[in-house]
This record gives C-alpha cells, structure tokens and sequence, in this order.
C-alpha cells in the first residue's frame, strides 16, 4: 500500500473515530447545531453505521438534506437517571406531568406541517378531555403554561419545531400569544427509539400501573436476539422458539459494549453470569478492546470493572468534578466521608454531613438555607453521584463505589475561605470515573 494510501485510511480512521464520540455524546446531531460535525458524520456516514451496527446493536440514520443524524439508542435496562431536561430553569428534569405533555403535543403534530401555539394548545386540550386517563391541559392556569412552553422549547432543541415568527417564552405570560411554527414531521417520527411502539402493548389504563415493568420491558425487546429476554434470564414465553448460539452471542457483544460506551463506568459486580463469561473469554475481550480502539477512547480495566476515557472530552456532555451547580460541588465534598465509611452512611449521616458543610461555609449554597436545606442539598448531590456511578444504595445504606476512590480534594486556593468550599475553587480529580452523555431524544437520555 502506497504512503498516500496509508495516509488516507489513517485520516479516515481518526475521523470515523471523532464521529462515533460526537454520536454517543449527541444522538441526535443537527447540522444547525453542529455544522462542522454534522458534516463529518455525514462524511463518514457508512463506515460509522456499520461500526455502531455491529458494536452496540444500534441503528444510524443520516439524512443530508434534511440536516439530522438519527442514532438510535437502545437499552435492555431503562431507568429514571436519564430524564428528559428543559432547556430553562436550570435544566431541570422533567416530571410527569411534562412527559404527558411531551406525548401528547408530538402525537398531535403528527397532523400539523405549520401550526400556532393557540392551534396546537386548542388540540392538546381536547385530547387530554377526551381521555380518561390523562388530567386535562387548562392553559388558563400559569403553570400548565409553563409545562406546556418547556415541552415546545424541548421539540425546538430537537428541530422538530422552528418559530417561524414569534417567540415560545411569551406564551408563560398570556394564552393569547402568537407563534407561527413549522414542524418537521420526519423528524419527529424518528424521536422514539423503542424498538417497538407503545401502541401495539395497549392495555386498559387501570392495567398500566401494576404491569408498568413488564410494558417497559415489551418496548426494548429486539426479535434479533430470539426468544431469550434481554436482561439475560432464560425465562421463555410458550410457543417462542429458543435463541440460537449466534443469537446469544449477538445480546451478549451489544449488551456487554452498550453498556460500557453509554455509562460512566462498568462494574463487574452488575453483569450477568454470562456477560462476565463473554467479557472476558478471548473473542469478547479482543471484540471490547477493538471497539474502543476504533472510538479513540482509552480502556481502563480493573479488578472491579471497566471504564472509558475520552481524551478530547466529544462523548461527554456532564463533566465530574464540576462547579457549574451547588450540588455537584456538594457531590464531590461528600465523596470524602462516604470513601472514609467503606460500609456506607445512613441517610442520616449523609444529611449530617450536608448539614455540616453549610455550617462551614456561610455564604455557599445560599438556595439551600431553609429548614430542610441540608437535607435537600444532600439528595441532590446523591443524585449526582448516583449518575455518574460513584455511588449506590443497599441496605439502606449510601456506599462508595470504586470509581469513587479515584478522586481527592486539592488543596484551597483562594484567600476568601468562607465564601467557596476548596471544591469550587480548586478540587481535581485523582482519574476520570467516565461522564455522562446528552439525554436522548426518547425522553431517557444516554451516558458516557
């Protein structure tokens, strides 16, 4: 092979790499968004869909005139740790109520190339009032108004809905307001990322409550891998033909790497029997160390588990430790006495230790000096730490998680000590315990 050859597929190599980070951080990449990484994955749009196809199991569609990239994540274990974020008041996640909303204004557009707000609010109404399971939407109220402007704002994000003329904030202070949209309808069909639609486990909604796992579980199974559940039990259903050898191995591979491409951190402890058997024989472990290669992303493989590290930081999107939030400076001050117990600590102590920290610091976390401030500010570090797989709860207990032993409080740079915690003045991490990814667009969000 000639020098210009080997120079070429090098080039072509670090960009499909480049391209797989930037997909796994955004599932869904708009050329408004990201013209110069829209581009690149358009570029390598074929190289990249076999990579993801074959790695992870997960689908890959580039429209080029339409300026999207649809990756399309799929999980055999969903969870509420990756929630759908509004895009104002501080990302916060989103709550039912909005999730209703967010179903029922996307199937609703379905119709509609070009609508209003008034138009498209007038068929929200209607539809909740005309089913018995969902609380009517009533924009006379402030707050509906709200939760109805930050599921637009989420579709907007998306480019699902583009203002054509008019702004979406000016419905929180009138229902009167006028906004023009056009919707993007073969984008809004491409949202979902079950592999099976919800319509088709319609069941009675009295049902839903008690058999909400078991419909969960109905929409992200995947008929490629045979009968066998995805979760890796071997329970069957009657009349269901069992997988084959291939089919086995094929859940296994993308089991075992959408996992370790889509979380913080693997640890052991949480596979399966027969993924740790995969994981580690000699095909699995030549196929996880190829695939992380073909990433540009460094393997850390320890006795607890694995975990990736982007040098560029593409596939990250939340970073840990990080003093953008009260909480997150409070996640990694609470990391000491947690690593310090290798038991774990009562809710309690967590809160003790919580209520500790503002005693020490005045004039931080100023939104957390209430009654219940500590114990507020301690769930929310919690939370951060349970994201990112530093922590986890057994036994009524708080524990540290390996990864969580990776990190250290530097020393306190700033001569004003009652005004931050060293945290948000200088604190470094020993090693990166991985970082979350974008929310993905089927409302349940991704991490890397």
């Amino acid at each position: 092979m000639s020098t210009l050859a080997n120079q070429l597929a090098a080039a072509e190599r670090e960009e499909v790499a480049r391209a797989v980070r930037l997909l796994l951080a955004r599932p869904l990449l708009t050329e408004a968004a990201d013209p110069a990484g829209f581009e690149l994955v358009r570029r390598r749009r074929e190289p990249l869909a076999q990579w993801f196809d074959y790695t992870c199991g997960w689908s890959l569609v580039v429209e080029p005139r339409r300026g999207y990239a649809r990756l399309t994540k799929v999980r055999a274990d969903p969870d509420g740790s990756r929630p759908a974020r509004r895009t104002r008041a501080g990302r916060a996640p989103f709550d039912r109520r909005r999730y209703v909303l967010l179903c029922v204004t996307a199937a609703e557009l379905l119709s509609m190339p070009m609508t209003t707000i008034g138009m498209l609010a007038d068929r929200v109404v209607q539809a909740t009032a005309a089913d018995r399971a969902l609380a009517a939407f009533d924009p006379v109220n402030r707050p509906e108004r709200i939760a109805f402007v930050d599921v637009l704002k989420l579709l907007e994000s998306y480019g699902v809905l583009r203002a054509v003329d008019g702004t979406t904030e000016a419905y929180v202070e009138s229902a009167e307001a006028k906004v023009l949209y056009r919707v993007d309808l073969t984008l809004l069909m491409r949202l979902p990322a079950a592999p099976v639609g919800a319509s088709r486990l319609a069941v009675p909604p009295d049902e839903v409550p008690a058999r909400f796992e078991e419909l969960l579980t109905g929409l992200v199974r995947e008929r490629r891998y045979g009968s066998a559940p995805a979760d890796g039990t071997t329970d069957e259903p009657p009349g269901d033909t069992a997988a084959t050898d291939a089919q086995r191995n094929l859940r296994l591979r993308h089991s075992v790497l959408r996992r370790l491409f889509d979380d913080p951190v693997l640890y052991r402890a949480d596979l399966t029997d027969d993924e740790l058997a995969y994981v580690t024989s000699l095909t699995g472990r030549q196929i996880l160390r190829r695939s992380v290669a073909q990433a540009g992303l460094l393997l850390e493989e320890r006795a607890e588990g694995f975990l990736l590290v982007d040098p560029d930081g593409l596939a990250t999107d939340v970073r840990f430790p990080d003093d953008t939030s009260t909480a997150r400076v409070a996640a990694l001050l609470l990391l000491e006495p947690l690593c310090a117990a290798p038991a774990g600590l009562l809710p309690e102590q967590l809160t003790e230790a919580g209520a500790d920290l503002l005693r020490r610091f005045p004039r931080w976390a100023r939104a957390y000096r209430s009654e219940d401030g500590a114990a507020r500010l301690t769930d929310d570090a919690v939370r951060v730490l349970r994201d990112v797989g530093l922590v986890r709860r057994g036994g009524g207990r708080f524990v540290a998680c390996p990864a969580a032993y990776r990190y250290r409080l530097a020393g306190t740079t700033s001569p004003d000590r009652e005004a931050k915690p060293p945290a948000e003045r200088d604190a470094r991490p020993a090693g990166s315990a991985g970082s979350r990814a974008c929310e993905d667009v089927a409302a349940e969000g991704d991490r890397q």
